[in-house]
């Protein structure tokens, strides 16, 4: 059951660009559902053209392997060959780098928000809080 609702994803994106904005960065936010499946990209004001791209793949990359894309940058040290065939094995569709967070329920991981336009660890942070924001949401809230 697809539970990745299109107002969740405008929640998680809304909280994403309110981090940014506060820290006075331009960013992408893509948001997917838990099979990798787009659901909302918003493009801020100022980014650049990949970040489209780059956002939706950090989202996909996180809900694939069910962790936040930082882990995953960190795993690259301890297999470098894997990792960095990733992105080639998966045709563009993941990008294992710094700006992805999975957005869960009840334990499970229902989608993803990736993050793009700052540094690395601007795009967490917003990925973060927008995922942060998304897990909050009450079930009474999401069936509005």
């Amino acid at each position: 059951m697809i539970e990745m609702t299109l107002r969740l994803a405008e929640r998680a994106a809304s909280a994403a660009l309110a981090k940014a904005a506060e820290m006075g960065v331009g960013m992408t936010v893509s948001i997917v559902d838990e099979a990798g499946r787009l659901v909302l990209t918003l493009r801020g004001d100022g980014t650049g053209f990949f970040t489209t791209d780059t956002s939706r793949a950090k989202a996909v990359a996180a809900v694939s392997f069910r962790r936040p894309t930082q882990e995953l940058v960190a795993l690259r040290e301890s297999n470098a060959a894997f990792w960095s065939a990733v992105p080639a094995v998966a045709r563009g569709e993941i990008l294992p780098s710094t700006g992805g967070v999975p957005i869960t329920r009840e334990g499970r991981v229902i989608g993803a928000i990736g993050c793009g336009g700052g540094s690395p660890e601007q795009d967490h942070v917003c990925a973060a809080a927008g995922a942060a924001d998304a897990n909050g949401l009450g079930e009474a809230d999401r069936l509005r």
